[in-house]
């Protein structure tokens, strides 16, 4: 496992809260969160992805989904990138505790150290709604990614970020969340391309901050169908063009 190390990766995110630190390395995280993210967004990509791919985590945190990554996608080379140092240290021992070759790159994601055109698939998990400056983070995405590479995004929407359990427990800058209709508009004004059939629309239990689907559970409350509910979260298997041919 290799390391690109900056000494002093640029601040355009906003840090994590010491729960949120502690919380991204449980097992609820990994497999109640994460692993279901990672199963619809495999759901959702609609053509073959390119053997022994290039794959990037961007906002790998402590590594807990290099496993559920490398099992699903089986990519040819693993990329974690993660702008805060003590994260990135317990990536570095996630991966070897998994036995995976996992090169870790210190750097934010609005500054990526990575060539232009070499990554085929670059997942980000609830990454986006930390950064800061997320117009430029998503033109570095469409930077590193080949033509017809494929972004996995997956994000809260601000319905959820903008409660009180969430403003109690974590960290965000609020004045950059958005809606799933202006994540997905975002994406398509960056140039990424998808269908309805490429999108969906978690309504989980634990997205729900007012009472966690407990009255649903219980019976008390009929289940709201989509276009009857603010979206709490966006799954998205979005592709950068190929390049038209000459």
């Amino acid at each position: 496992m290799t390391d690109s190390t900056l000494s002093n990766p640029a601040r355009h995110y906003v840090a994590e809260t010491r729960f949120g630190l502690w919380f991204l390395h449980s097992q609820v995280w990994q497999q109640r969160v994460l692993r279901v993210a990672i199963d619809d967004l495999q759901r959702l990509i609609d053509q073959p992805l390119p053997a022994q791919a290039v794959l990037l985590d961007a906002g790998c945190g402590q590594g807990q989904s290099f496993s559920l990554l490398q099992q699903t996608f089986a990519p040819g080379r693993m990329l974690g990138l993660d702008a805060d140092p003590h994260s990135l240290v317990c990536a570095r021992l996630e991966a070897q505790r998994q036995g995976l070759a996992v090169a870790l790159i210190a750097s934010d994601c609005a500054a990526i150290d990575l060539p232009t055109a070499s990554v085929d698939i670059l997942f980000c998990h609830q990454t986006f709604h930390h950064l800061v400056e997320q117009e430029r983070a998503l033109a570095e995405f469409w930077r590193v990614l080949k033509p017809g590479g494929w972004l996995l995004f997956a994000e809260s929407t601000e319905a959820y970020i903008d409660t009180w359990v969430i403003r109690w427990l974590f960290r965000h800058p609020m004045q950059v969340q958005k809606s799933a209709e202006q994540y997905l508009q975002m994406l398509r004004v960056q140039g990424f391309v998808f269908a309805a059939a490429n999108v969906s629309y978690p309504y989980l239990w634990w997205s729900r901050s007012s009472d966690f689907g407990l009255l649903e559970r219980c019976g008390l409350q009929r289940p709201k169908a989509f276009g009857q509910r603010t979206e709490t979260l966006v799954n998205a298997a979005v592709r950068k063009p190929l390049a038209p041919a000459c």
